[in-house]
């Protein structure tokens, strides 16, 4: 692999703008374009009704739904929806999984890269953009702001993460998540680009809390390894300092292949269930066209 496959380079995120333009963030649920390009779930008057739900803390008291309360017993909130702009949130995994490719790029480079022309064609379209890049021990959030500066900001941390050494490699999500729904407004557009690994039970509520005011798009990375073994031979892996041998055989493929299965099924449920968008995407992918075809995106000369 070239040092462009392994690394992220901040003048190649740059010159992803010339690529992006053509994108337009768009949710299921939106008909119509507008300044802004989206249709959202923040509450106000004189806005098409959209939704009731269970009111939660900070919601506006007077969209308070008194006859659905009334009936439930539980208090519930309307929720209405409005042509605006929408903060547009970032997460990118940047652990040590991440670091890995056995062809194309690694999954953080194709993760960064997919991150990239999002906040591109955010920019483009006059809304703000924010951010968070975690690793096994922590990681950094960025207000969603204005303007190319708030998007080289954002690429500026992409390029300088690194995995944490010594950490647990499938720790550190959970913790990512529950901070991702104290920094991402009500009615953001939120990607999270990873591969999921150590998605727990607290994890999957922090995405169930975070899906009740925002849209959420999971970005699943995966390398062609990861889907499927090779049937038959030797191979030898090295991470680092680290070597991993491995004696191919059908059996070992198959189990292989299942378990990568039913991980790839829990998130497709997860996503479902929750009306969240799910976007698989291999480190041999073309990014730009994944993201036409996931969000249903056509060229703007078509």
């Amino acid at each position: 692999m070239n040092d462009n496959a392994v690394r992220v380079n901040l003048s190649r995120l740059i010159l992803l703008s010339q690529s992006a333009g053509g994108l337009k963030l768009r949710h299921a649920k939106i008909s119509a374009a507008q300044g802004g390009n989206y249709l959202s779930s923040y509450k106000g008057r004189g806005m098409e009704f959209d939704e009731t739900r269970l009111y939660t803390p900070g919601d506006d008291t007077r969209h308070i739904d008194w006859r659905v309360t009334a009936r439930t017993g539980k208090t519930h909130t309307k929720l209405f929806r409005e042509e605006r702009e929408r903060p547009v949130f970032l997460s990118v995994d940047a652990r040590a999984p991440m670091f890995f490719a056995t062809r194309g790029v690694f999954k953080y480079v194709q993760a960064a890269h997919l991150a990239a022309l999002t906040a591109w064609s955010a920019q483009s379209h006059g809304d703000r953009i924010g951010g968070q890049v975690f690793t096994e021990s922590g990681g950094v959030e960025l207000k969603p702001e204005h303007g190319r500066r708030a998007v080289l900001h954002l690429f500026q941390k992409l390029v300088e993460a690194a995995p944490s050494s010594g950490e647990n490699a499938n720790s550190g999500l959970d913790q990512a998540l529950a901070r991702l729904v104290q920094h991402a407004r009500p009615g953001s557009l939120v990607f999270v680009f990873s591969d999921f690994r150590g998605l727990g039970t607290s994890g999957e509520f922090s995405l169930l809390r975070l899906r009740r005011h925002c849209d959420v798009t999971l970005v699943f990375l995966y390398d062609p390894l990861e889907g499927q073994l090779p049937t038959s031979g030797r191979y030898r892996f090295a991470h680092g300092d680290r070597e991993l041998s491995l004696d191919a055989s059908p059996a070992a493929a198959n189990v292989h292949a299942s378990r990568f299965a039913q991980r790839l099924e829990s998130l497709t449920q997860i996503a479902r269930q929750n009306r969240m968008r799910f976007i698989p995407c291999l480190t041999t992918d073309d990014p730009l066209a994944v993201l036409r075809e996931s969000l249903r995106i056509s060229h703007p000369t078509r």
